[in-house]
């Protein structure tokens, strides 16, 4: 790759390496630039820009990301996103414990340097569409040498059924709890640690079969094991474990289980114990189980009811990182912390309300694309990317209904729909739920828009990184749908009225708008005339011809 500084004249078809503001628009860092770039930035008086020019041996970054990570997301429970400005994001598709081959990871990120895998750490507990890892190429390219040979350890590592990630779900539902009481201990203790315990479960999706208070005695404790309905058996001793000989570990043993492991070096959490019955686990908690600060019992828990073997070895590997007790020097409590980067929930707005007024007597969006007519065509693409849900606004009594049956689209219906978009926008923005962190605002005929275009939106979606408004543009650069917005314009897009559409929160908003060109003149063509019918589908017959 050759990066510099080059003449305006000459740099079509190269990459912007630093974005340019101009007057009415930024030209933003790793754009392809077009004629029309090179006849603005003129036009503003600028006659030289730093670009990477890709050689024949190069992988542009977002084919290179998506290569790398196209493995990874093969294993079960992962999804990927699709690649934006040579980055990938995995994900998580349910709550679990995340296992990662460190080696491998740091095999790939040897390979070149323009390749990164950064993952979580191993054995990280994860929620639903929290980020799992994600793979960047740093430049605008990777050499092609490096990405096959990431390729190759990747296919290899999956022929001796090692994963770079591999996500273990919570499988365990049930636990028993069994807490003691020792003379003179009062109900209120008690009840803070089952409280406690209760939200430890609850936080690993476990329910409690059953939960009995028994004295403080390893006959007690026998008793209460064998009775005990949980998938894992939890016990929580009044007084704190000292010695294997001690009333809970001796309950197991008097029960006909095993004692495998008594203490651990993580702190808090020495004075757990660690036994079997059968098939089933049983958890001696350490007294720091009362408390809601995170100690080794926690760890214990979570590779229980992942379904991963917890043995004495295992819990004596936790020691390196083990160290969990607060100490004044750290400088943010553990209660706080990040906040969890996850895969955002995108809701998908077709308008589809208009009355075709300029079809001369047909439906435009009941005329034919392929196999489908053309509103059931934009549905199932938008079905098909990675929005979580489908929202399809529609006239009261609508005739169109009838072709979305058995399709997973929410019908919104828009009783003033003759008086512009801005009311079908605001009518769905209005029918969101709290779940929702953006929403994608598709013309209901646009034939040449796909699941991948849209996927390529969500993934460039990041109102961390301040792209809180993506739009869609042709090839060249010219300004198109869908357009993404973030949760933060749900408000005057909620309130929009008439034709106004929403276009005034774009341009109101500049500041938080990036340009994704889509290919060719997708994110323009929409069908409104039986003209624009013919001539696109002449178009179509014409590229069927040639292919």
């Amino acid at each position: 790759m050759k990066f510099g500084p080059v003449a305006v004249a000459r740099a079509e078809g190269a990459i912007l390496a630093h974005s340019q503001k101009l007057d009415a628009r930024v030209l933003k860092k790793g754009r392809l630039l077009a004629a029309a770039d090179l006849a603005d930035l003129a036009q503003h008086g600028i006659e030289e820009v730093t670009v990477a020019v890709l050689d024949d041996d190069d992988v542009p970054e977002d084919t290179a990301a998506a290569r790398i990570a196209a493995p990874m997301a093969e294993m079960p429970g992962i999804t990927a996103s699709a690649p934006f400005t040579g980055r990938v994001n995995l994900f998580a598709d349910a709550a679990g414990l995340v296992e990662i081959d460190t080696e491998l990871v740091g095999r790939l990120n040897a390979l070149s340097e323009a390749i990164t895998v950064a993952t979580l750490a191993p054995l990280s507990r994860v929620h639903p569409r929290q980020m799992l890892a994600t793979v960047k190429i740093i430049p605008y390219a990777a050499p092609e040498a490096a990405i096959a040979e990431a390729e190759a350890l990747l296919a290899g590592a999956s022929s001796s059924d090692r994963a770079t990630i591999r996500l273990h779900p919570f499988v365990r539902r049930t636990a028993s709890l069994i807490l003691t009481r020792t003379p003179g201990m009062t109900d209120k203790l008690i009840d803070k640690g089952a409280r406690a315990v209760r939200d430890r479960l609850s936080a690993v999706g476990l329910s409690l079969a059953d939960e009995v208070v028994v004295p403080h005695s390893s006959s007690a404790i026998a008793e209460a094991v064998l009775a005990a309905r949980g998938e894992l058996v939890l016990i929580l001793t009044g007084s704190a474990t000292s010695d294997r000989q001690d009333a809970g570990p001796a309950g197991v043993i008097e029960a006909g289980g095993k004692l495998n492991r008594f203490g651990m070096p993580v702190d808090p959490g020495n004075l757990l114990f660690l036994g079997e019955l059968g098939a089933r686990s049983i958890v001696g908690l350490p007294g720091c189980a009362r408390s809601p600060k995170l100690n080794g019992a926690d760890w214990v828990l979570e590779r229980l009811v992942s379904g991963l073997q917890v043995d004495s070895d295992a819990i004596a590997a936790m020691g390196v990182g083990g160290l969990l007790k607060e100490i004044p020097s750290r400088p943010t409590p553990r209660a706080g912390g990040a906040e969890v980067a996850r895969r955002p929930v995108i809701a998908a707005i077709i308008l589809a309300a208009g009355e075709s007024r300029r079809m001369a007597g047909r439906d435009k969006l009941l005329e034919p694309v392929g196999p489908a007519p053309l509103l059931r065509h934009v549905t199932d693409e938008a079905q098909d990317s990675g929005a979580d849900q489908v929202i399809v606004v529609l006239r009261e009594d609508d005739p169109r209904q009838t072709i979305l049956s058995g399709t997973r689209a929410k019908i919104v219906t828009n009783p003033r729909a003759g008086e512009g978009m801005g009311t079908s926008i605001a009518a769905a923005v209005r029918a969101l739920d709290g779940s929702i962190d953006g929403v994608l605002i598709m013309m209901g005929d646009m034939p040449e828009i796909t699941a991948r275009d849209l996927d390529r939106l969500i993934a460039a979606f990041d109102p961390g990184e301040g792209r809180a408004i993506i739009r869609a543009t042709a090839a060249d650069g010219r300004p198109g749908h869908p357009v993404l917005f973030g949760r933060r314009f749900f408000e005057p897009l909620s309130a929009l009225e008439g034709d106004q559409g929403a276009k005034a929160v774009v341009r109101e908003h500049g500041e938080f708008v990036t340009d994704l060109a889509l290919h060719g003149d997708a994110a323009l063509i929409d069908l409104d005339t039986p003209e624009a019918w013919a001539i696109w589908l002449d178009g179509q017959k014409n590229s069927a011809v040639a292919d």
